[in-house]
Formats: C-alpha cells, sequence, structure tokens
C-alpha cells in the first residue's frame, strides 16, 4: 500500500506590531477574505526569507539567481589566463541568446549588451555546478576558430550540460521550481507550494507610526523641528501559514526517482521527509526581515498541525469568517480553535484519511489530531513517515 504523497503544513503565529511586507507604496500588504480586509504577507516574501535564513543555509545548498551570470563569468575572467577575452565575452552573449531562446544563428549574432551595460538573460536560479559547467563551456568555445563554429557549439554543449545536470539540483530549486524560456533549459516543477500568509481575523484599519529623525547638530545650534518625518502603517495580528510538498515531486527533482510515476524508495522518501522536517521549522520559525530594526517582531509560532495526506487541502476557509477575540482578549486561542475544529470537520464530512499531530503552547486541544509537546517532537514524527 502506497503511502500518503502530501505533507500539508498549517501554522499559526501571532506577530507583534510590524510591518513586515509592503507593497510599493510602502504600506502593509492587504488583502480581501471574507469580505474583510486581512493582513497578508506573500508567499514569496516567505520563501526568500527560508532560503536566507541561518536554518537553510546550515542545511542546504542555495541556488544563486540573477540575470547576469554570463556578465560575471565575463568580469571574473582571470586577463593571464590566456583564454580570448573578446572571444570569451562572444560566446557568453552565445550562450545568453540560447538562454533566452534564440535558436537562429543569425538571431544568436545580434544578441547584444543590455541597455544598463551588462550581459543579461531572464532571471534564472543556477546550481553551483551549472555556473562551474557554464564556465567552462565559455573557454572551450573561445578557443574554436569561427563564429559558426563556437553557436553551434554551445548550442549542443548547453543542450548536454542541462540533460546532464537535469537532477544536480540546489534545494531552492527542487522545492520552488524554475521557469525557462529556452527549450534548452529545462523548467522544474517545484515540489513545495507555499500560500500567501494571512491574518485569521479583520485588521481595519491598520495603525499609523508618524516618526522623525532628529538632526543633532541642527538642534545644538538652537534650531527646532526635525530633519525628517515620515509615517509608517503597521499592524499586529495572528497569522495562518500554509504550504504543502509534494514527497514524489521531490524525489524526482533530486534525481532519487527516475520518472514521476517510478516507485519510491525507502531511502528516498526518507530523504524527502527529512527535508520535510526542515520546511516545518522554516515554517515555524523564520520570519520576513522588513522594518524589522524598527519593530523587532521577532515571533516563532503558536501552533503547527503537520498532516501526511493524498491531496493538498488548505485550512484557510476556517478563518472566511474572521475570528473573533475571545472574552479576555487576543485573537490567538480563538484561531488555534477556529483552526482545529475546521480540520477535524473537514476529515469527518470528506472522509479523508490524513494521518496528523498537532504541537501547541498550549496543551489543551482537544483528542483529535494528537498533541505533542514540541516542535523536535513534531519533526520526529515527520522524519518517521507518521508512524513514531
Amino acid at each position: 500500500m502506497s503511502r500518503p504523497n502530501f505533507v500539508n503544513l498549517h501554522v499559526l503565529i501571532s506577530h507583534s506590531p510590524s510591518c513586515l511586507n509592503r507593497d510599493d507604496m510602502g504600506q502593509q500588504k492587504t488583502a480581501i477574505f471574507g469580505g474583510k480586509t486581512r493582513v497578508r504577507i506573500s508567499s514569496q516574501s516567505l520563501k526568500r526569507a527560508f532560503r536566507f535564513s541561518d536554518t537553510y543555509r546550515q542545511a542546504f545548498s542555495r541556488s544563486t539567481r540573477t540575470r547576469r551570470l554570463l556578465d560575471q563569468l565575463v568580469a571574473d575572467l582571470d586577463p593571464d589566463s590566456g583564454i580570448d577575452a573578446a572571444a570569451f565575452e562572444q560566446c557568453a552573449l552565445y550562450v545568453a541568446a540560447i538562454f533566452e531562446g534564440k535558436t537562429k544563428e543569425a538571431e544568436i549574432q545580434r544578441y547584444a549588451r543590455a541597455k544598463s551595460g551588462h550581459i543579461e538573460t531572464q532571471i534564472i536560479p543556477f546550481s553551483s555546478h551549472e555556473i562551474e559547467a557554464i564556465g567552462g563551456l565559455l573557454r572551450e568555445a573561445a578557443a574554436l576558430a569561427t563564429e559558426k563554429a563556437r553557436i553551434t557549439h554551445l548550442k549542443q554543449a548547453v543542450k548536454e550540460l542541462e540533460q546532464r545536470l537535469r537532477h544536480q539540483l540546489d534545494l531552492d530549486v527542487a522545492l520552488s521550481g524554475r521557469m525557462a524560456n529556452s527549450e534548452l533549459i529545462h523548467g522544474v516543477d517545484g515540489a513545495l507550494a507555499v500560500a500567501h500568509a494571512l491574518t485569521t481575523h479583520t485588521v481595519e484599519p491598520q495603525d499609523i507610526d508618524w516618526f522623525t529623525a532628529v538632526d543633532d547638530l541642527t538642534q545644538d545650534a538652537g534650531e527646532s523641528g526635525a530633519g525628517h518625518l515620515n509615517v509608517q502603517q503597521f499592524s499586529a495580528g495572528v497569522f495562518y501559514r500554509y504550504a504543502s510538498l509534494n514527497l514524489r515531486q521531490l524525489q524526482y527533482n533530486l534525481g532519487l526517482l527516475d520518472t514521476i510515476d517510478a516507485p519510491e524508495t525507502a531511502a528516498g522518501r526518507a530523504r524527502a521527509l527529512a527535508i520535510a522536517a526542515h520546511v516545518l521549522q522554516l515554517m515555524t520559525t523564520v520570519v520576513p526581515e522588513a522594518k524589522q530594526q524598527s519593530f523587532a517582531a521577532h515571533n516563532i509560532a503558536d501552533c503547527a498541525l503537520v498532516s501526511l495526506a493524498d491531496q493538498p487541502i488548505s485550512l484557510a476557509n476556517a478563518f472566511e469568517t474572521p475570528v473573533a477575540k475571545d472574552r479576555e482578549g487576543g485573537y490567538l486561542r480563538p484561531s488555534i480553535e477556529t483552526m482545529l475544529d475546521y480540520w477535524r470537520r473537514l476529515n469527518r464530512a470528506y472522509g479523508l484519511n490524513e494521518t496528523a499531530r498537532v504541537f501547541t503552547l498550549d496543551a489543551a486541544t482537544g483528542e483529535t489530531p494528537p498533541h505533542l509537546d514540541t516542535l523536535p517532537a513534531l519533526q520526529t514524527w515527520l522524519r518517521e513517515d507518521g508512524h513514531s
């Protein structure tokens, strides 16, 4: 009997006053849900915070996401390497054209530096293996005698390189995926879906901080007034975070399955579940850095519900009707109760075969799902495929 393929992660975090994600006007990101305004933290903001966290860095490799890889390779060419610098730059432009989906020789030859003066492509996450290999391709092609020979060589070499390194991905690419314009650059279907985090309750209107910066020198000279003044929107709230990890897709992306439909191995599934436990750590402890020097909203999760399931299922609709604060004030306890009650009703109504555990700082969560006292215990349960 096959094991469930999806890990659903449901997290509640109560953030103290903060502005963790802003729009182009510098205001908090929001969303209308259930006809009411909620504060929002975008999935992009969360995933970048995950990728650059110490928790991630200590456990996994990270890709380099850039438009200017080839520009950097040209800039880094050692002048004493004996390689023709002009030919090397020309080959870098050819590879940039190939990355941009150019296939005809004339199109590739015409590719030039961008208006910025740099050699640019679409933004692509490159693994360390790819960066090293692309540098080698440029050196090989630069040694060839004609433009035609260089273009022909690079088109074939890039295709072979991508096929060879298809499953030597950094984990962030295996999780989040990669889009590509060129048929020679393989796209990757991400294994991890991350939702925009929303407050479980209405936050309307948001608070405004009117702040000033005092000029010490003019103040000493007897002048009054501030050297700078501005306003910053902020709020506090309980945020619902949700992510779903496709274990089979993750194994395929990492080269642990030959095809997406191939039978799992015990070692491959164990590797995917170990990564899932790390993702749980990221979901419960990592916070975006926006305005943190001003607000220091370094809050970690108050509740984490993890399930092994046959399909991805969000519990966001538990909060479609905004949670009301409890009698003593506070949204956290009613948010936890609302989420767990919705999970129970959903599982009962649909006959879902989810195996789940919940961790909260308050053990009073009801009989199902079973409660674990610590986050490490929940991670161990997940690593052991729900058997512990």
